[in-house]
């Protein structure tokens, strides 16, 4: 067996099970993400696998759902068709599509990112056909029916159009710069 199709069959297994959130947290940490600098995390962790499965978590904190876009930001060449495919696998699309949007964001502002720029509108572009129909959540699945509908006329007009429910805007990302 190759290594790569080790690793690809690992990742859907553990897309299958589900990371636990500490499990991602230590990913994240060992990515390099300031906002857990203080995780110890001796694991080695590939950037694509650590947010597929934080995208496919049904409820997350807030300061994980926060950090990937930085992910995409800091590690803008992976293996975008296999990501994009694993997304579509997990009915997790919407969710790619919208952190893909918020990290496209945080880059427009910096010209050094014109490549980081180029990838993610790319592959953001990709995902449009792909779009559920059906409305959910930014990994918060337990959202109250009351905040629910506040965020249906209360969201930004990305988050509605990648039919999430989620006030989170580039703006309230700590870490984004590219």
């Amino acid at each position: 067996m190759v290594v790569g199709q080790w690793r690809r069959e690992c990742c859907q297994a553990k897309l299958k099970k589900q990371m636990k959130p500490e499990e991602i947290e230590r990913g994240l940490a060992a990515l390099g993400y300031p906002g857990f600098a203080h995780v110890r995390s001796s694991e080695e962790c590939h950037p694509s696998e650590t947010v597929l499965a934080a995208l496919a978590s049904p409820n997350l904190d807030v300061r994980l759902v926060e950090a990937l876009p930085w992910v995409f930001l800091h590690y803008p060449d992976l293996n975008w068709l296999w990501i994009r495919d694993q997304a579509k696998l997990n009915n997790v699309q919407n969710r790619l599509g919208y952190v893909l949007h918020l990290a496209q964001q945080a880059a427009i502002s910096h010209p050094e990112s014109a490549h980081v720029v180029q990838v993610l509108s790319k592959w953001q572009k990709d995902l449009e056909e792909a779009r559920l129909t059906q409305e959910g959540t930014l990994c918060r699945d337990s959202m109250p029916e009351r905040e629910r509908e506040w965020l249906r006329n209360y969201r930004p007009a990305a988050a509605a159009y990648w039919r999430l429910l989620t006030g989170l805007t580039a703006e309230q990302l700590p870490y984004v710069t590219p």
